[in-house]
């Protein structure tokens, strides 16, 4: 998700399979997971996160992951389901390991399960490496691809039909809102113009044209990034609803946690953070059910940014069921 330096884009992270859980440990210590208790990685990705929670929770717990990528899914159900047919990392027995549920779906949908409660509940916002790295998914402007972005590659609307078909001041309100892209309606104009674009490389081309610096003495950030980062970042959430489904995450949480259940988020730019702090503060200061674990984000230590880019611009926040 769009906010990382120009040779690691926001969501990438590097290891055996391209990614990197951020924050792992930190999250595995608020999350405090109970022994049979029942969790859920809204998330679940390449099984990183989700892993390391099914080491703690053991039999007869029980692990919700849910992904809106079924080739993510089909990666972690081998990291969590077949890689446990014999033994885990640290020798314990299968009988010991916790069922596993894996659901292709957004975790906006756990709404809809009125009967789940859970002792806790972890979303990672991360744009997968799976999914950047693949230029056949249009995520990244640093490969050539075609302008797909769509993490549930079955839903309806791709990033090319957002940039060849919507009007200028549409199209301007959307890199603005979801992208806090200044130079808004300048790409917009630009893109507009130079319709039809296919491909990432080719929007990438259009916006770097349109957002050149006025002059040499621009601000120190924007020389920084690339270009094209804030407007791929505003298509991608736009075409896969991402704040709508986060606002519905964030809405079913305390309904589904069992008092004393916690919920961990992990952000990647202020758009989601700032939903997730007031949420939490809503949820303990007015409606009263939550106690707030951490008034502060929770940031990545200069090693781990080191050994991993991404986590850069990762935030953690924190809550208690009361």
């Amino acid at each position: 998700m769009g906010e990382g330096s120009t040779d690691t884009p926001q969501g990438v992270g590097r290891g055996e399979t391209g990614h990197v859980p951020v924050l792992l440990q930190e999250a595995i210590d608020f999350l405090n997971v109970r022994r049979g208790g029942t969790y859920i990685d809204a998330t679940v990705g390449l099984g990183g996160h989700s892993y390391e929670i099914a080491k703690r929770l053991g039999a007869p717990g029980h692990l919700i992951g849910l992904d809106k990528d079924p080739k993510a899914l089909e990666i972690a159900s081998t990291k969590l389901v077949v890689s446990q047919r014999s033994t885990t990392d640290d020798q314990r027995e299968l009988s010991n390991w916790p069922e596993i549920t894996l659901m292709n779906r957004s975790f906006a949908s756990l709404a809809e399960i009125q009967s789940l409660k859970a002792d806790g509940l972890l979303a990672d916002l991360g744009v997968s490496s799976l999914q950047l790295h693949d230029p056949a998914r249009g995520f990244s402007f640093q490969a050539e691809g075609p302008l797909d972005m769509r993490m549930d590659p079955h839903s309806e609307h791709t990033a090319e039909q957002v940039v060849n078909h919507l009007d200028e001041r549409e199209l301007a309100d959307v890199i603005y809102e979801f992208g806090e892209e200044r130079r808004s309606r300048r790409i917009a104009r630009a893109i507009c113009r130079s319709r039809p674009i296919r491909t990432t490389a080719q929007l990438a081309e259009v916006i770097s044209a349109a957002a050149r610096p006025m002059n040499s003495g621009s601000d120190k950030y924007e020389r920084r990034i690339h270009p094209a980062t804030r407007t791929f970042q505003a298509l991608r959430i736009f075409v896969n609803r991402e704040l709508d489904d986060l606002k519905a995450l964030l809405e079913a949480a305390p309904r589904i946690l069992k008092p004393g259940g916690r919920i961990v988020v992990i952000s990647f730019h202020s758009l989601e953070d700032r939903i997730v702090k007031d949420a939490f503060r809503d949820g303990e200061k007015k409606d009263k059910y939550y106690r707030v674990l951490t008034k502060k984000p929770v940031t990545a230590s200069e090693e781990e940014i080191d050994r991993n880019p991404r986590a850069r611009s990762a935030k953690l926040r924190a809550a208690e069921r009361v």
